[in-house]
């Protein structure tokens, strides 16, 4: 089968990629490709048509590149985006997700709490920790201790 898509394709990768995937696709689907009739044709019919697909979307690819010339190259990391990415991986995952959706997402705490699964003073006191260790680690001042009855002290 491989040889077969080989031929068709003249990429070797390309031919594996589409024998691979077009088998991935008989199994789940078995029962009804068995009791279809010839498994191997549908392999075969599937396999080619995957290949034909590929050769599509490099055309499309290149014709897209003469168009428009190269991607711009990515910007330099930063020290301090290598430094702030370090510090959100040395959070909790609860708290880095709030992080994420709230300051990233720029979503309110009432869609972060929907989205998380919890209320939003648990979302407002995981910001708050994950504030706390984000300061701690970049080596920036913490927020102030929130006072008796919720508020913060004045900065």
């Amino acid at each position: 089968m491989t040889g077969a898509v080989y031929a068709l394709t003249g990429n070797l990768a390309d031919a594996e990629d589409a024998v691979q995937e077009a088998y991935a696709r008989a199994w789940a689907r078995w029962a009804r490709i068995q009791a279809g009739g010839d498994p191997a044709a549908w392999v075969r019919v599937v396999a080619q048509r995957l290949a034909v697909s590929s050769w599509r979307k490099a055309r499309n690819r290149l014709r897209a590149h003469a168009r428009h010339g190269s991607p711009a190259a990515a910007a330099e990391l930063g020290p301090d985006h290598v430094a702030m990415v370090a510090a959100l991986q040395k959070l909790p995952k609860d708290q880095r997700r709030v992080v994420v959706l709230f300051h990233l997402y720029d979503l309110p705490a009432e869609a972060v709490a929907r989205e998380v699964g919890c209320s939003e003073g648990a979302v407002r006191t995981r910001l708050y920790r994950a504030r706390q260790a984000l300061a701690r680690d970049l080596g920036e001042a913490p927020e102030p201790e929130p006072e008796p009855g919720g508020r913060r002290a004045a900065r």
